[in-house]
């Protein structure tokens, strides 16, 4: 039985284009500054976002873990919406890698408003950590794929502005928003001090994500880097997907979007589901009844050839992505009406 991957847009295969690019690319050794197509990636992707300087790496953990490592010391504070990728899904990164305090926010469905950072930013007093970053994520994971407006972002930017604070978008999944909202990425030019964007989500590539950020940070970085280890040699083969999938897969990210708003006119209706989150992007969440167990549920939807994965009590997340086809949110769609309490 040929399963029906919704577990996360990171599933994704190569499409044959993209292997051909790979098989195709020109290689060197990357520590030395020698790839040629790990440069063209990076010049790349900060040229599309408005950026000075690009930095590839093997994850997103990677380049979110290495931004806070520059942008913090031991014992300052970032803050953070409470259900962030950073502080909940990266082992403890930043207090391993970077020995900050984190200040959690309770936003609304994974984003932050300008108000609550004010409140969450520390007074200036040697009893507290001081407040040195803020980090949103657009778009949320855990939020069902909201995502933030540039008028919103900018907002938040004008009160790090005023606090002294240092900024970061993990971006995982920004061309999502982006798409989205009809936006190109260099309209998020001059927002943030540094940003992470993933090639191995909705994008398809095999690995991969960039730190961005200006030359100086960059330059930081790339010393983090090595220090975690992330210094890579002939990786312009997995840069070539990279290069591949920004210029050719950013557009059809919608396919996935509608996909996603079609299980979900499903699901909202089923008799077994208590709430849905809104669908804004291609991510899926929803809470169900307590007479349909969770692990019952996933188990049912294994048993049909579905897999999906649990976020919390009785809580169930579907992605879509570029391996999800019509006919297979068709067949989805049925053998969820199938399903009874």
């Amino acid at each position: 039985m040929k399963m029906i991957d919704l577990r996360s847009d990171t599933v994704t295969l190569p499409t044959e284009p993209m292997i051909e690019a790979m098989f195709s690319a020109k290689v060197g050794d990357d520590v030395f500054g020698e790839d040629p197509s790990i440069n063209t990636l990076e010049d790349k992707a900060a040229e599309m976002f408005g950026m000075d300087a690009g930095l590839y790496c093997p994850s997103g953990t990677m380049t979110n873990q290495i931004a806070i490592r520059c942008h913090v010391k031991p014992g300052e504070e970032v803050i953070c919406d409470k259900t962030a990728h950073i502080y909940n899904y990266e082992g403890g990164g930043i207090g391993a890698n970077s020995g900050a305090s984190v200040r959690l926010i309770d936003g609304e469905r994974g984003k932050i408003f300008p108000e609550q950072i004010v409140d969450s930013v520390n007074p200036y007093d040697y009893h507290y950590p001081a407040s040195k970053l803020v980090s949103i994520e657009n778009t949320s994971n855990k939020g069902g794929g909201s995502f933030y407006s540039i008028q919103q972002m900018i907002a938040i930017k004008e009160v790090c502005i005023q606090h002294n604070l240092a900024y970061h978008l993990d971006g995982a999944r920004i061309f999502n928003a982006l798409v989205a909202m009809d936006e190109k990425s260099q309209s998020l030019s001059g927002i943030f001090d540094s940003i992470s964007i993933c090639l191995s989500k909705g994008l398809g590539a095999p690995m991969g994500s960039l730190l961005l950020g200006s030359k100086d940070f960059i330059g930081n970085a790339r010393r983090m880097r090595k220090m975690m280890g992330g210094g890579m040699r002939q990786a312009g083969y997995m840069a070539s997907a990279g290069i591949y999938a920004i210029e050719n897969h950013i557009e059809r990210l919608k396919e996935d979007h509608n996909r996603a708003a079609e299980l979900g006119s499903v699901i909202v209706n089923l008799s077994f589901v208590q709430e849905m989150q809104p669908i804004e992007t291609n991510i899926v969440i929803f809470k169900l009844q307590e007479s349909m167990g969770r692990d019952r549920f996933i188990s049912l939807l294994k048993d049909n050839g579905i897999l999906v994965v649990p976020l919390g009590n009785q809580v169930v997340r579907m992605v879509t992505h570029m391996e999800i086809t019509d006919s297979m949110i068709n067949e989805v769609s049925n053998i969820l009406k199938s399903i009874t309490k």
